[in-house]
């Protein structure tokens, strides 16, 4: 079992925003002080998801995962964290990281697990989206496992074409430009 304290958001929001389900978030550029915020937070994602994310079936995150999403240049790579408003719980990650040449950029996100289905995913789609568009990147992609139906339809709707990895059957690459 993970080691889990509970943590409360900072007041460091860079977007509030309310989900289709009425979920009321305050968004916010991650640091070098959240790993335990995304210990947590990982810790409450489905082991599913949690490998969905990282490709490994580990119960736990780990410090070099959680590396790269405290640890970013807000150039290339940018992280956020959702914060659930009325608790001040963490509930989401996202992660935008771009190319060299800022042609394309790779996203993740995660939600925890009882708050899928309820517009997370949605509202940070839609924030990576801008924030890659706003860097005048020309496409966003996402490699999916093939099982993570779920994530691959919300990508669809927002937009994004699958198409299949060479050499790997088991991911798909989704892909939504710009231009």
């Amino acid at each position: 079992m993970c080691n889990v304290t509970e943590i409360l958001q900072p007041t460091k929001t860079v977007r509030k925003v309310t989900t289709r389900e009425g979920v009321a978030l305050d968004i916010r550029l991650a640091d070098e002080h959240d790993e335990a915020a995304l210990t947590a937070l990982f810790a409450q994602v489905s082991d599913e998801d949690r490998c969905f994310r990282f490709l490994t079936a580990a119960p736990c995150v780990t410090s070099a995962q959680i590396d790269p999403l405290i640890h970013t240049d807000h150039f290339h790579t940018e992280s956020f964290l959702a914060f659930d408003q009325a608790t001040g719980h963490p509930v989401a990650s996202a992660l935008l990281a771009c190319d060299r040449a800022m042609d394309t950029a790779e996203i993740a996100v995660s939600v925890r697990q009882d708050y899928r289905g309820k517009g997370v995913g949605w509202v940070l789609l839609d924030l990576l989206s801008d924030e890659a568009h706003m860097r005048g990147v020309g496409r966003v992609i996402s490699i999916e496992n093939r099982a993570n139906r779920a994530t691959i339809e919300l990508e669809r709707e927002k937009g994004f074409i699958a198409r299949a990895v060479d050499g790997d059957p088991a991911l798909v690459m989704l892909s939504k430009s710009f231009r």
